[in-house]
């Protein structure tokens, strides 16, 4: 968000993810910016963002390059090469090994920012196996997320909690 209040009228924002960045459309289109997402590759995204009065240019297919030469460009900072930690093993948030089959990640995202959660929850999916399941526990249901695993094909089931927060367990297809 550092970036996006440097940003000028005639300044475009090029953001490269692993995952669609679905969170930041909804942040974007507050703070007065259209976007649009490109997927490059099986677990890279590339999503343009222009201010709004500049929506035509994604409306006429502004280029990578020309997103590059004309705008600024930040990462999330996550690779397919990123992998849990020996802390996150350790504290319960991490892969766990079942003799009997898939392996299960349990993330608590409780009280982190958005869109932290959605994050760290795609990342996990992205290192899982088919088969393999990532639970997570979350402040809310988080409705953007679920958005996202319907448009990936990922199952999941909901289970609000008394306290408002909400466990989801997904199925890694």
């Amino acid at each position: 968000m550092d970036t996006v209040k440097k940003l000028g009228k005639d300044d475009i924002l090029k953001v490269h993810a692993t995952f669609r960045p679905t969170p930041l459309f909804g942040v974007m289109k507050l703070k007065g910016y259209a976007g649009k997402a490109e997927q490059v590759d099986k677990q890279h995204w590339i999503a343009t963002f222009v201010h709004k009065r500049n929506k035509h240019w994604l409306d006429a297919g502004i280029s990578a390059e020309a997103a590059e030469d004309a705008g600024q460009e930040v990462s999330d900072g996550l690779s397919r090469e990123d992998s849990l930690s020996r802390e996150d093993s350790l504290s319960g948030e991490g892969s766990l090994p079942r003799e009997d089959g898939p392996a299960v990640i349990e993330l608590d995202n409780r009280g982190l920012e958005p869109p932290q959660p959605m994050v760290r929850t795609l990342n996990a999916l992205v290192r899982c196996r088919p088969g393999d399941e990532v639970v997570i526990h979350n402040d809310r249901v988080p409705v953007f997320l679920l958005e996202e695993l319907n448009r990936l094909g990922y199952p999941y089931k909901i289970e609000e909690q008394p306290d408002g927060s909400a466990i989801v367990k997904i199925r890694k297809t």
